[in-house]
């Protein structure tokens, strides 16, 4: 490889973002019983874990990830919405939690319950959906939601 195509090609690898994007873990499934029962608890209705949603998260918290910044608004001025929408989530009702640096489920789960705005997205009577996952430096994203109405 002549020193042209080697620097290209370790340029390409460098601003690749797979690899960001294949560190964020799916957590839904682990903390839904979890939040089913903090649910339950307040008369609520259980949940169950969305692919769409959970693809939809996973996207926003791998681009807060790899780009160093942490906001509802995506880096391209995205909101919740406008990322559900690209995930293919058809939705009448959306709510997103966010977290950094928790060290686990319970952690960030305790803590959303604890803050009023994050707590009245998990325990919203509209919501039929959750996902929840982990991107790399802590970073949890949380979606609810209800499709196809």
């Amino acid at each position: 490889m002549d020193t042209r195509a080697f620097i290209i090609a370790c340029l390409v690898a460098l601003s690749a973002p797979a690899a960001v994007a294949q560190d964020v873990v799916d957590r839904g499934h682990a903390a839904l019983g979890w939040i089913n029962a903090f649910r339950a608890n307040e008369g609520r209705a259980p949940l169950e874990v969305s692919g769409t949603l959970t693809r939809a998260a996973a996207s926003h918290a791998a681009d807060m990830a790899r780009k160093g910044y942490f906001s509802h608004a995506g880096a391209d001025g995205s909101s919740i919405a406008d990322r559900a929408r690209r995930a293919g989530y058809g939705f009448c009702f959306i709510a997103e939690n966010i977290a950094k640096g928790q060290s686990g489920l319970d952690s960030v789960l305790t803590g959303w319950a604890r803050s009023p705005g994050h707590r009245k997205n998990m325990l919203a009577s509209e919501a039929e959906s959750v996902a929840l996952v982990e991107a790399p430096g802590r970073i949890w994203v949380m979606m609810l939601g209800r499709d196809g109405c």
